[in-house]
């Protein structure tokens, strides 16, 4: 019996506790118990509500986004799939009014594609990222597909696939699009983007870099070095599993959910426990706000898919063990990927002062690679006091990175009008003084060697929760 099987019958056995757990703790917190009333009620109650969040099965949140406001204004929101491919939908969140003026502020909007994390979490990790971008933008993400509910007969997907993909999504939705990748995805949205340029198609108006390994060999975290210190062959015959029978995939090879859950998970075994046991208390106390968003952050955090083997692996070599996007070897499909042949595209990269999951100077690398894109296109952003899920989630991501994100895509929506708008955020000749947290900005990323050569900076771990 395999790995995942053992897995798969443990949450089996586990399924029956769960729904005990939840039922009992019903029984000593709902108001018409007779339980209710005795001493130990909500201390037995919130052991066993507890009990029920540890032993149950997540599965894949909704995305519930159905109102927006455009300057100040409530908007419905529609989830509309526009592209179905069998590792991949191309979600998009159409907005719906009936005031015409409003109509027409919408309609002007700039495009934007939000490539999604293959990486274990499902695209509804992003969900605040895409609510804040509505009230500004129209609005696109990928979101893929648990790889154990693809019947094997779909065949294999692998990096190249994944390359393939955010180009259709680009040519489908427009030029005038403008990409934001978040972590895993900024290596291979990076690649679709050079390979477009080098064969003389319209790229994308900007990209925006979050958090992601452009170039690993750069203060590595943990993540990166258990990549960078095992071979290929090691992780191929450790943590590549066959589906069981009970999915769709059956026998499709994958790099299981809940293995990548274990290790986000023993990254920062403490926060969690603590986050837990701070869970209990209020629920005992009755602070139903701070419980609630405990529910909110573990259903997310929780819930995880399966990665194809074959993509998993791709990303291990090219990605952490041969660099070969920033050593200038990695060729898609035979295509050599040549990020000095993006001229038109604007650049931004964001990264988190105390981001451990993508180290320091890791994305703004990308910088180094883009010698083709004009200087004045060119912008780096440190969101200070700022962990991974920080920069796209949370209160840093709606007050300091998001207004800089939306003012560069502004700033380059308007660069083909007759009159440009005045955009807060604006290019410098010299490196900016450190951007704080109070006032966000945009800063010109150095074009010498020198100047482009990332600066220590702490890298505590963040809380994951509360």
């Amino acid at each position: 019996m395999s790995l995942y099987q053992l897995y798969e019958a443990q949450r089996a056995l586990l399924n029956p506790l769960a729904e005990f757990s939840s039922a009992s703790s019903k029984l000593y917190s709902h108001p018409l118990s007779p339980f209710t009333h005795t001493p130990m009620a909500p201390r037995v109650s919130a052991g066993l509500n507890l009990m029920h969040r540890l032993s149950k099965a997540y599965e894949k949140p909704e995305f519930n986004i159905h109102t927006v406001k455009v300057d100040d204004v409530d908007v419905a929101v529609q989830q509309q799939v526009t592209i179905e491919k069998p590792f991949c939908r191309l979600l998009r969140f159409k907005r719906f009014t009936d005031d015409l003026p409003m109509l027409k502020t919408m309609k002007d909007q700039p495009k934007v594609l939000v490539v999604a994390p293959l990486s274990g979490h499902h695209s509804t990790l992003l969900r605040e990222t895409v609510r804040e971008l509505l009230q500004h933008h129209k609005v696109y993400i990928t979101d893929w597909t648990d790889a154990r509910m693809v019947p094997a007969e779909m065949g294999p997907f692998h990096l190249d696939d994944y390359v393939d993909y955010i180009q259709e999504f680009i040519r489908h939705i427009g030029p005038d699009v403008n990409v934001i990748s978040v972590c895993q995805p900024t290596v291979p949205v990076l690649a679709a983007i050079s390979l477009m340029a080098s064969r003389g198609e319209k790229t994308p108006r900007t990209m925006t870099m979050m958090g992601g390994p452009i170039d690993a060999r750069l203060s590595p975290t943990a993540v990166n070095n258990l990549a960078m210190n095992k071979s290929l062959e090691w992780f191929e015959h450790n943590v590549i599993f066959r589906v069981p029978t009970n999915y769709p995939g059956s026998q499709r090879p994958v790099y299981p959910g809940f293995l990548q859950h274990t290790g986000f998970i023993a990254m920062n075994p403490s926060n969690h426990l603590r986050s837990h046991y701070d869970y209990y208390m209020d629920l005992m106390r009755g602070e139903d706000e701070n419980a609630d968003f405990h529910r909110n952050f573990y259903d997310e955090y929780n819930a995880v898919l399966d990665m194809p083997a074959e993509y998993y692996l791709d990303t291990i070599r090219v990605v952490f063990q041969d660099f070969a996007l920033v050593n200038g070897t990695w060729e898609v499909h035979g295509e050599p990927v040549r990020p000095q042949d993006i001229k038109t595209t604007a650049l931004l990269t964001v990264e988190g002062e105390k981001d451990d999951i993508s180290g320091a100077g890791q994305t703004r690398a990308a910088h180094g690679l883009c010698t083709g894109i004009d200087r004045k296109l060119q912008f780096h952003y440190d969101a200070i006091g700022a962990g991974h899920y920080g920069i796209f989630s949370g209160r840093r991501w709606r007050e300091n990175v998001y207004p800089v994100v939306r003012d560069f895509i502004a700033s380059h929506q308007v660069r083909q009008t007759a009159a440009p708008a005045k955009v807060r955020a604006k290019p410098v000749s010299k490196p900016a003084a450190k951007a704080t947290a109070a006032e966000p900005a945009l800063k010109l990323v150095p074009t010498s060697p020198a100047a482009r050569k990332s600066s220590p900076r702490s890298s505590p771990k963040s809380r994951l929760a509360k």
